[in-house]
């Protein structure tokens, strides 16, 4: 029994299916002739970064909503794939969805396909909510990412994310549309890293420049986050604290097909260097950024250990931008 430092909150969890096709096009019949190349995983982006700091030695709870069969898939599943990770998952009615992932290694490419996620009614987030409260205590850090599913409130990052700033915890959230900017807007998280993977849209403006990138990560600082993290094409983040704007940027090219989990990585790599030292926020941005590029040392999700991290320290390079 470990002691217990991270909560991971995933409200829309899922089954992620991952299957590696050279030279997929559509209209054909793609057949896969080794078994290694179709994976069936646990998936949401919470409980991808309670796996991977899983790997990393750091106990950690799932928590969130399943639903039918695959629900109980992905809760079994979790629970046998490391002893660092506790389960308290409320159950609903509808099936937990399913996420289609296909990499192309030939042709440099990730296509994803996400479903919508079961309808969450109000017995279910009550519920959660006093789940959350009473494992709140135990914690050090939350870490909530990801969508949420039918019926969850748009201010539900923001009420669990003021609950956990209050209690005095670490807050990291990776997400993106209105759930995710409301909590921003009101400064509730201690790192905001929003995911630009579909929309470059983000506090109401469109990012193209760089400039809009910078101007965006100060502003969420300016909001009350103590850290932002705005990737920047496929191989930069931009990181923006209350000190300062920096680039971190990759010095190998990084392949298209080789970035999934990267995002879930980085925010693994953040919440271990915090949890061992809460103010040093670029300290656990490269951290972040040398687990991001580990992970991209394979296709598809991958449990990193510290050790791989530690060689890709020096796998990148940092200026400051303002």
């Amino acid at each position: 029994m470990y002691l217990l430092q991270v909560l991971t909150v995933s409200l829309n969890p899922a089954l992620d299916r991952e299957v590696v096709v050279s030279n997929f096009r559509i209209n054909e019949l793609h057949r896969i002739n080794n078994q290694k190349y179709s994976v069936m995983e646990p998936g949401g982006k919470g409980i991808n970064v309670s796996l991977i700091l899983s790997g990393l030695k750091i106990p950690n709870m799932a928590m969130g909503f399943l639903g039918g069969f695959i629900g109980s898939i992905v809760e079994q599943k979790l629970r046998t794939l490391s002893e660092f990770i506790t389960t308290n998952f409320v159950y609903v009615e509808e099936e937990t969805r399913e996420n289609l992932a296909i990499i192309d290694p030939s042709n440099d490419t990730i296509t994803e396909i996400n479903s919508l996620g079961p309808n969450i009614d109000e017995r279910a987030l009550m519920q959660f909510e006093r789940r959350y409260s009473v494992s709140l205590k135990r914690a050090e850090c939350v870490v909530m990412s990801g969508s949420i599913p039918p019926g969850v409130p748009t201010d539900y990052y923001l009420k669990l994310g003021m609950l956990a700033k209050a209690a005095g915890k670490i807050v990291v959230s990776e997400a993106i549309g209105e759930h995710f900017e409301i909590a921003v807007k009101n400064g509730v998280f201690t790192v905001a890293k929003p995911d630009l993977r579909s929309q470059n849209n983000y506090l109401g403006g469109n990012l193209n420049t760089l400039d809009d990138f910078v101007d965006a990560a100060m502003e969420t600082v300016k909001l009350g986050s103590k850290m932002a993290i705005l990737s920047y094409r496929i191989e930069g983040d931009v990181i923006a604290t209350s000190e300062g704007v920096w680039m971190l940027k990759a010095k190998a090219h990084i392949e298209r097909s080789h970035l999934l989990g990267t995002g879930d990585s980085f925010v693994a790599g953040v919440v271990y260097k915090l949890l061992k030292n809460k103010n040093e926020f670029l300290e656990a941005a490269k951290l972040g950024m040398a687990a991001a590029i580990a992970e991209t040392k394979f296709i598809g999700k991958e449990f990193i250990s510290i050790e791989d991290i530690s060689k890709c320290t020096d796998a990148f390079e940092i200026s400051r931008l303002r």
